[in-house]
Formats: structure tokens, sequence, C-alpha cells
């Protein structure tokens, strides 16, 4: 890392640091103006009196707002959802209640308060009809508890970008005709009925393997499923609450599995279960620790039998953007630089949503980065794992930079793949705005939290809008994706693969990838990833067995939640959360 960089970090901490002291002041000049007028005019517009107030209640209320809830909403801002502070004010407990228990059906209905809400933040929040109502009382409890801050004491900026790309995407003529290939059993009776988020291979033997975050890791054989793993047996401490990222994050067989039998799984326990390995202070909460840990078996050995090793901990204050994928360079030779070497994709931990921004403008922390280790090695501050040589903070002249660190600055850097011609290429799940593809370089810093795609995000006063970037934004050294959409699109990407198959031409140069919640499916042409441009990105369609459909339409469900996967041939396959139903891309025509 040049010394240049390390002068401009300096000058975004002290800029981040100026923010939070502005903040502090109007926040302290606020809060007795605050205290008269909520005693001056404590009346609300709807009958708030079946609502506890006890602090037992409340307390219970806040435990469940903190495992359930705050990945999405908090009380100061936007995020993913609305905040909440006051809500109880603005809608009656009845319409709450029922939102909380079934949104999806209260936005069906046509109500008005419901579809303003899904229309702002494009996306449907998961049903909570398991919750006994004893519980979202509570929750309820705990939400009253929280009075708004009057908008006349929060200084408001008018200077925000409303419509950030206000192009559209354009539709191509591709349509991609898909195969069924399995439905993996429900793991919940409660939607979704499975969390089925990644598709990989074993190296030797070309097998599918299927991951479910509740626990399970499925052996794929002729379009029969059966469980390799089971996460929670072998793991005593292991949760799949509160949802969402948590749970049975990802899965890697090392490139020599047929030989030494060793794969790596990430997995979240509670809060506190062992010493973490990269914790923070302790005015920020822990509600759960990622734990990757390495596994030796017997390769012939069916179901999994064997040993596991713990590499390392990591506390989280959320469910959201955790330790979600491990990765080995399927491409590297042995001999190449990366060959045998990890890379673990590392979110924010939702510390954005709940105000503590862990990740840093410098690589001195572990949260919103992309790692790479040497698993058989131990050279790392806790001996349990290698630094590569070739890490660009190996050798560093700020002795507190951590030397794992390959590249940082991401919210949530959710899929990582590399390109035929080397690339490595990575996702960012954005905020409130922008949905990125980056290319990876080694020792760049990619922008979170000051900046969200190529915008300006002032994540200290005015966290979910962003502005223009400022005329010294070269100084910052910032790395931009190669291509991005904003929320008119969709709400969460998608990571994808170049295709590398031969069963489908037509997808020859594309880098496929799409949105989570929506299930909506673009591509870019690979020959226009380039660094400091934006690719046009296009959308594709499907078709199922010849007949024209969409992957909502095909679960049945509006909140889709697709992943990808590519199997030992290059060929690319589609997830889809809600019904646990596996598709592989078999054929492609050019729509007349």
């Amino acid at each position: 890392m040049h010394s240049y960089k390390f002068n401009t970090l300096r000058i975004i901490d002290n800029e981040i640091s100026m923010m939070k002291k502005r903040i502090a002041i109007i926040a302290a000049m606020a809060l007795p103006l605050l205290y008269f007028l909520s005693n001056c005019n404590s009346r609300s517009s709807f009958d708030t009196r079946s609502i506890p107030t006890d602090s037992i209640t409340i307390a219970k209320g806040q435990n469940s707002f903190a495992n359930k809830c705050n990945s999405c909403h908090n009380f100061n801002y936007d995020g993913i959802g609305p905040q909440l502070a006051g809500i109880t004010s603005e809608n009656s407990v009845d319409w709450l209640k029922n939102f909380i228990r079934d949104p999806k059906k209260i936005i069906e209905s046509g109500d008005t308060t419901a579809q303003k809400l899904f229309d702002k933040y494009k996306t449907l929040m998961p049903s909570f009809a398991y919750l006994p109502d004893d519980e979202i009382n509570a929750i309820l409890a705990f939400i009253h508890s929280k009075k708004k801050l009057e908008k006349s004491l929060v200084q408001e900026d008018t200077n925000d970008i409303k419509n950030p790309i206000p192009d559209t995407i354009k539709s191509s003529d591709l349509v991609v005709d898909l195969k069924f290939v399995t439905q993996i059993p429900p793991s919940s009776d409660q939607p979704p009925l499975t969390r089925i988020t990644k598709l990989d291979y074993e190296p030797n033997t070309g097998e599918l393997f299927i991951l479910d975050l509740r626990g399970k890791l499925y052996r794929l054989q002729n379009g029969a499923q059966k469980v390799y793993m089971d996460i929670a047996s072998l793991k005593p401490k292991f949760i799949n609450q509160p949802g969402l990222a948590t749970g049975f994050g990802s899965f890697a067989f090392h490139p020599e599995f047929s030989k030494n039998g060793i794969l790596y799984t990430t997995h979240t326990e509670p809060p506190a279960t062992a010493k973490a390995d990269f914790s923070y202070p302790d005015s920020i909460p822990v509600l759960l620790q990622w734990v990757l840990t390495e596994w030796k078996t017997d390769p012939a050995t069916f179901p999994f039998s064997g040993k596991g090793r713990e590499v390392f901990r990591i506390d989280m204050p959320t469910g959201i953007h955790g330790m979600q994928e491990i990765t080995f360079n399927r491409f590297a030779k042995p001999g190449d630089e990366d060959y045998g070497l990890l890379y673990i994709g590392i979110g924010d931990g939702g510390s954005a949503e709940i105000g503590h921004a862990l990740v840093s403008a410098t690589p001195d922390k572990l949260w919103g980065s992309i790692i790479r280790i040497d698993p058989s090695g131990n050279n790392s501050k806790n001996g349990k794992y290698g630094i590569p040589r070739h890490n660009p903070f190996y050798k560093t002249e700020n002795e507190k930079n951590l030397p794992e660190i390959y590249a940082w600055g991401f919210r949530n850097p959710h899929r990582i793949s590399w390109s035929k011609s080397g690339q490595l290429l990575a996702v960012n799940i954005g905020e409130h705005n922008i949905e990125a593809l980056n290319i990876i370089k080694a020792g760049h810093f990619y922008g979170w939290p000051i900046r969200e795609g190529t915008f300006l995000e002032r994540f200290f006063n005015n966290v979910g809008k962003i502005y223009p970037l400022p005329d010294n934004d070269s100084t910052y050294h910032v790395t931009y994706p190669v291509a991005q959409f904003d929320h008119d699109e969709g709400a969460a990407i998608s990571g994808g693969f170049e295709y590398r198959g031969t069963r489908v031409p037509q997808l020859a140069g594309k880098y496929l990838f799409g949105d989570i919640a929506s299930g909506k499916l673009f591509f870019v042409n690979m020959k226009d990833l380039k660094m400091g441009r934006q690719a046009t990105i296009k959308k594709w369609k499907i078709s199922l067995n010849g007949m024209p459909t969409t992957l909502a339409q095909l679960c049945g469900n509006s909140r889709v939640e697709i992943r990808f996967g590519m199997d030992s041939n290059g060929e690319l396959y589609i997830l889809t959360k809600a019904d646990g139903k596996v598709y592989k891309l078999v054929s492609a025509a050019m729509k007349q």
C-alpha cells in the first residue's frame, strides 16, 4: 500500500470524526427541547393503551427486536426498512400486528400504507406469523418506548440524489430455458420453506452439494438429494436465528479434497460462546458469532464423519452481513500464487443499520472486507492459519493493518468468483440505493461506508441518502464498481458467474446475476467490464420446458430469493429459496 493512500485514508478518518462531533453537538442541543415537546404534546392519533408499558415486557421486546428486527430496522434513520421510532403513533395497533404477521397479505389487499412502504423500500418483509401474540406484544412495547425525533430538530439536506440511475435496465432478446433438477426438503413449516443459498461442487468427482442455512449440506446425485453434513449435530451451539443470513453460512472443499479429505464451513453461534479472535468495544452489542471450521474426513465416507478444528471466530452486532462466502480459486493450479488459499467475504455485520461503523476507512478491521488466508499455515495471530506473503498488507508501514485483508470497504461482499481471464469478481449488496459488481484488486478500498456505488454516502448524518461525488473525490482513492443498478430495479444483488460451459453457447462471454428478492435476471458482457467505467446491464428472461415464465411465477411467491451456482463443467444453476427448487440453464434462444 502506497503512503499517499494512507494519507488519504487519514483524511477520511478525520472527516468521519468531524461528522461524529457535529452530530453529538446537534443531539446535545436537541434533547432538552425534545423532552419539552414530548411532555407538552404526548397525545398520539391512535389509541395505544393496549400496548404494555412495564419494564419487563419492554425488556423482552428489546431482546426479540434485536434478534428478529434490527437487521433491517432501527430508530434513527431508514435502512433496509423504515426507521420505527414513533410508528405506534402513526398506525393502529391492530394494523401493526397484522403487518408483522403477514406483510404480503396486507400489501396485496390494497392497503395504501403498506403499498407505499413496498414501493419505497422495494422489498417484502418476511412473515412473522409464527411468533406468539405475547412476543409480538412485547416487540410493540419496545418499539412504543422509542419516541420519534421531531423533524424540525433534524438537519435536513435537500441536495441528495432522489433517483441515482434514471435510465431503466433494458430487456435483451435472450430467453434461457430452464430444466427442473430437484427440490430440497422443507426445513421449516413457515416460509421460506428452505433457506438454500449455495450450490457448489467437489473438485475431483464434480458431485454437486447444496447448502440450507438452517443447518444441512446435501449431496445431489441424479436429481436425488441426501444429507451429507448436519452442522447442528456437529456443532451443539449452532443457531440459525434470527434468520436472514444466519445459520450454516457457506462451505468450500479444499482443491485436494480427494486426497486430504479437508473441507471448510462457516456457521453462527450465540454471543460469548467462546472468545472471539476478532471483536470490538463493549459499547457495541454482540448478537452472535461467526465461526470458520476446518473439517477432516475420509473422502469416500458418506454421510460425513470426521473431526473439526476451529480456525477463527468473529463477533457480529446483528444477524446480517456475516461470513457468508468462503471459496477457493478453482482455476488456480499447483504452483500458482492462489492455489490452496481460502477467500472469505465478511460483511459489516449490519453495523451501519444500528449506528456503529465497524467498517473503517483504513484496513485495520476485518468487518467489510474480503480476506485471503492459507488454512494450512500458522503465522496468524492465533496460530491457527497462515497469512500468504503476497497479501497486500503482509508487510505494511502501519502495524494496525490486518495482513489477512485482501481488499476492503464493502457493506456485504456477497459472492466471489473468477472470470476466464483470471479477474476476481465480487458483488456488494448496498444499503438503500445501489447494488454493485466489482473487479477486486489487492489492497484496494471499495468505499463503504463513505460511498455507495459511484455516489457519496454521508454515513454519520444522513444515512439512506446519497449525493454527487465531491470535487476532490480522486484524493480518496476509492475503487468504484464496474456495473451497478439502483433500487428502482432491485433491492439486493445476487452474485453470479461468467458462463464457462458449452451447453448454452448464447451465454458465452456473459456474467449472469440477478436481484435476490424479486428474482429479476441480469447480465453484463465480460468485454464491457473495465475499471473506471460502468458496463451496460441488460435483463434476460426464462422459460421452463419451452414455456415462458418468471421465477416469481414458478415459486408462487413475489419474494423469490434467488442464488446462482456453477458445476464443474461451467454450467449454471438457479436456486429459489422460497420453495427450495433448483433449476439448470439448458438452452437459449433469441426472442424474435
